[in-house]
């Protein structure tokens, strides 16, 4: 398809490994727009012997590149980042052609991917080691950081370009060489991200892209011993599958899995700001995010104020390509997650829900108009699996440890949301709900200086914040004696 980006060179279809750029061969991927099906590039299908050339390429440039002052290496993040925010406008329209969601969000993604470069370029500056107190006189003992090593990146479709940010800047900063597999339903944003990255100065052998199917990609970084850490995100069944395969060679792991994320609006919540944060939280990405609302619970006493002023919201959304101006909900990934939507659409309706509103647009094809299913209970697929697609089901309730016991009724435990203006609630509820972040009168808790992660199975390890740069860092202690002192 005719991308008119100002910078043609920025879609590239091919691998990366090691700094050369691998053309597809017979076997090449097709890249379709979820809009329309329409072919957007073909990449290579990477296996084995690509990975395995990626990961030794890593280790023979590692040495170089933590020898590097942090201020070395951070100086050519930041200059990568300079180079993303100077290329957003193309940046942006190869991520709505491969991914969907409409072009306002992909600018609005790819704002968001770097501001975590820019944040762990300025937090590797940071990185130290401290003193500690010693029991002995002629003892000094020193804590020191040092690089994790070989880190690997395996990253989903909803957000090509952040997820791979935030993996691959905190590792760079740390002194890390980084192996990335993107989605294969989104490969172009990680490979213009990663050309970016080369011409910020970022030496060859410390970023490689792999695109193909993962299941060859992935057994190789996780059989291989070179590869020290792996930060995965993506389906709970896939972690856990991933965390088995790295038992063997005991990686680190960082795991940012599914989520069922509840968002509980109180009777004495500020309803226009509780529909706000419900609309951006719920329908951002046309539902398909892990820390979206998947479960909205509502107070009896303003239920049907709530629905009224949702449905209004929800019905002026529109359901179109996401290059078209005027489009808020971009297509579903795939056919399957059409195909999942409408079961748990049809399963509540079986079991007593009522769609109270309908937005607008299109709805063949991979496109699903928003709705809002009222009546939602315990026994829909709705309360124990993520839809991941834009609907929101609407439950009642009548106290508030109802509420917290029905969002806490869930395996998962990556985001809450909850809306009150009662300090002593919002204290209570935020200590009891089993999450990893908890957001308090506001739909938004993903940012670059925020640590991003879950509890329970929605994984272990933390992205962003301080924290996100330590997960690419291993502890050493020094012992110092027979100091004369």
């Amino acid at each position: 398809m005719m991308l008119e980006l100002s910078d043609p060179s920025l879609l590239k279809q091919a691998a990366l490994v090691d700094g050369a750029w691998i053309a597809p061969g017979a076997d090449a991927i097709d890249v379709l727009n979820p809009s329309d099906g329409g072919l957007v590039g073909k990449v290579p299908s990477c296996g084995s012997a690509e990975t395995s050339a990626a990961i030794a390429a890593s280790v023979a440039a590692w040495p170089e590149w933590r020898a590097r002052t942090a201020h070395e290496r951070c100086a050519l993040v930041e200059r990568w980042h300079a180079l993303v925010m100077e290329n957003l406008p193309d940046l942006a329209r190869i991520m709505t052609a491969e991914q969907g969601k409409p072009l306002a969000e992909a600018e609005g993604e790819m704002r968001y991917a770097a501001s975590f470069i820019k944040w762990f370029a300025e937090e590797g500056r940071r990185v130290g080691g401290r003193d500690v107190a010693s029991p002995e006189r002629d003892r000094r003992i020193l804590v020191m950081v040092q690089p994790v090593g070989v880190s690997a990146a395996i990253t989903p479709w909803n957000f090509p370009a952040a997820m791979i940010t935030r993996k691959c800047a905190p590792a760079l900063a740390a002194g890390c060489p980084v192996v990335i597999k993107p989605s294969e339903f989104t490969p172009f944003s990680a490979l213009a991200l990663a050309e970016l990255a080369l011409r910020a100065g970022i030496p060859a052998g410390l970023i490689h892209v792999l695109t193909g199917m993962p299941q060859e990609i992935g057994e190789t970084i996780t059989s291989s011993p070179d590869v020290r850490k792996l930060s995965f995100t993506g389906s709970t069944r896939v972690g856990s599958l991933l965390m088995r395969q790295c038992a063997d060679t005991v990686k680190r792991l960082s795991l940012e899995l599914g989520g069922n994320a509840p968002l509980i609006v109180f009777e004495d919540a500020d309803l226009d700001n509780a529909v706000k944060s419900a609309m951006a939280s719920k329908f951002r990405n046309a539902g398909q995010t892990c820390v979206c609302a998947n479960r909205i619970f509502v107070h009896a006493a303003v239920e049907e104020e709530f629905l009224a002023r949702l449905s209004a919201q929800v019905s002026a959304l529109n359901a179109a390509d996401g290059f078209v101006p005027g489009s808020t909900i971009g297509p579903l990934i795939n056919q399957a997650a059409v195909d999942k939507v409408a079961a748990h659409v049809e399963d509540a309706l079986d079991k007593g829900g009522r769609i109270v509103a309908t937005g607008q647009g299109r709805e063949d094809g991979q496109f699903v108009r928003p709705l809002i299913v009222a009546g939602a209970n315990s026994d829909m697929r709705f309360a124990s699996e993520e839809t991941f697609g834009p609907v929101a089901p609407v439950f009642r309730f009548e106290s508030e440890a109802e509420a917290i016991a029905m969002a806490n009724d869930t395996p998962f435990g990556l985001a809450s949301y909850f809306y009150t203006r009662d300090i002593s609630r919002a204290f209570r509820v935020a200590e009891a709900l089993e999450a990893g972040m908890v957001a308090l009168n506001t739909g938004s808790i993903s940012m670059e200086m925020a640590p991003f992660g879950g509890i329970k199975q929605s994984g272990l390890g933390r992205e962003g914040g301080t924290q996100g740069i330590e997960e690419y860092l291993e502890t050493k202690t020094f012992h110092i004696g027979g100091l004369e002192i």
